[in-house]
């Protein structure tokens, strides 16, 4: 289905003796520097100062002064040579010299480069038997975490100390994550092909962690068939810059400050992200099309049948013993999500671009995800770390993700990024969720390729 739906469209990479951008923040200017065409003029390289628009280099007008033996920039030129009509680049831009790159030992990569494989190549390099879904294996991990969810509860309840109870919430949210991740599973058909048993534990899964299921999973089904995409995908996709500069300052500080955007996920499930309307309870929602109401509505009610059950459990209990054994471990399950989600598909340091129009595709969306590495909780949460794979053929059951993931690596080659690897608990990671947050706002309102900008007051507002 997803082959059906690839673009020959797509940038060609730039040819070498073109220099490569890093991204870095300086409002309504870009600068560049100019690159020596030979060792004995490496010394006289001049810089060119290019006044620009806030949307990218197409409108660019440029003075170049040339020197003898000196190679100079010029985006006008390569913009006629290489089609490059519709890119926007970020508001400020370094340029690194040739002899720069050779000395760090870098190559030049282009990520929105069209890739010289295709889908069918990747799924060629997948081993048969990835495949496969064993129904067996994937329900003893359903009997795993549950069993581990009411042990820790047990468990908690008995020692009754805080000691006990702070170790509790981290552990206990970290496996509603996991229920949710084989819930995911069920959304996307890999855990079994028994789509009745797929909606059984889809529903049971989700719904105790308050997910209304069938609303999630059509959603869900929405960002994969638009991954990458600027303004069709559904999450975590980039605010235009018009989009963001209709936001009041507060809405702008509190999305970009950590920890709000890490509570984020239950208000996206009643109101979706800035610019976008509905929600997931709702039958009549623009998310659905009419034959999915049923579903919709299935799945609202197993989530209101959820929410009396934690009400009567709440009088019959004690709001505060709730408190401690639901409340608190599914405000951590939720952080776990958008911290995942988030970083799955934001790389500040990997410069990851987003598409518009005809320059996207399936497969060119798809590469802009990214692989992370969780330590010890990978396989806690069922290796959703291996993400490229699983965004570009969800159909793979995630025990099969690793296998399949080292097998397209040596084809997918510079587009595949290796994730760093993780100690024992991932807190490597808050270094690029902070780093994106305080970099990635929004996206140019122009370009069929675009990159995250910076709004240098919000910036200045933090320092």
């Amino acid at each position: 289905m997803a082959s059906s739906i690839l673009s020959n469209c797509g940038l060609y990479s730039l040819p070498k003796g073109i220099p490569s951008h890093r991204r870095s923040v300086k409002q309504n200017s870009l600068v560049l520097k100019s690159c020596s065409m030979s060792s004995s003029s490496a010394g006289n390289a001049n810089v060119a100062s290019v006044s620009t628009s806030l949307f990218g280099i197409g409108k660019s007008k440029c003075s170049f002064p040339r020197e003898k033996g000196s190679f100079v920039y010029d985006p006008l030129s390569l913009r006629t040579r290489w089609g490059i009509n519709n890119v926007a680049a970020p508001l400020r831009t370094t340029v690194v010299s040739e002899s720069e790159g050779k000395e760090s030992g870098e190559e030049e990569f282009d990520p929105s480069a069209r890739p010289p494989f295709s889908l069918a190549d990747i799924r060629a390099a997948i081993p048969k038997h990835c495949w496969v879904k064993d129904t067996w294996k994937a329900m003893s991990y359903v009997v795993r975490d549950v069993a581990i969810v009411f042990g820790l509860a047990a468990g908690a309840v008995y020692l009754n100390n805080w000691l006990a109870w702070s170790i509790y919430w981290i552990a206990q949210g970290t496996m509603f994550w996991a229920l949710f991740v084989l819930g995911h599973d069920c959304g996307h058909g890999s855990f079994s092909n028994n789509q009745k048993l797929n909606s059984v534990i889809g529903h049971l899964t989700h719904s105790s962690i308050l997910v209304p299921y069938h609303g999630w999973r059509i959603s869900h089904r929405t960002h994969h068939q638009n991954h990458g995409h600027a303004e069709n995908d559904e999450s975590w996709h980039p605010m235009s810059e018009k989009i963001y500069n209709s936001l009041d300052e507060i809405t702008k500080k509190l999305r970009f400050s950590i920890p709000f955007p890490l509570f984020a996920y239950p208000f996206y499930l009643w109101g979706r992200s800035p610019g976008k309307t509905g929600s997931h309870f709702h039958p009549d929602s623009d998310l659905f099309v009419p034959n999915e109401k049923k579903d919709v509505i299935t799945s609202t009610a197993c989530w209101t049948a959820m929410v009396a059950l934690l009400a009567g459990l709440t009088v019959f209990m004690g709001p505060v013993l709730m408190l401690k054994l639901y409340v608190i471990p599914y405000w951590i399950f939720v952080m776990w999500l958008d911290l995942v989600t988030y970083l799955h598909h934001h790389g500040y340091d990997e410069k990851l671009p987003w598409y518009r129009g005809k320059e996207w595709s399936y497969l060119r969306g798809g590469l802009t995800t990214l692989d992370r590495d969780y330590g010890w909780i990978n396989n806690i949460h069922h290796d959703i770390g291996t993400h490229v794979v699983h965004h570009l053929f969800p159909q793979i059951p995630h025990y099969h993700l690793v296998e399949a993931t080292e097998a397209v690596k040596p084809l997918l080659g510079k587009y595949y990024r290796e994730p760093k690897k993780s100690g024992p608990f991932p807190f490597h990671l808050l270094e690029p969720l902070r780093k994106s947050m305080a970099e990635d706002h929004y996206v140019s309102n122009e370009g069929d390729v675009v990159f995250y900008e910076t709004d240098p007051t919000l910036r200045k507002s933090r320092t």
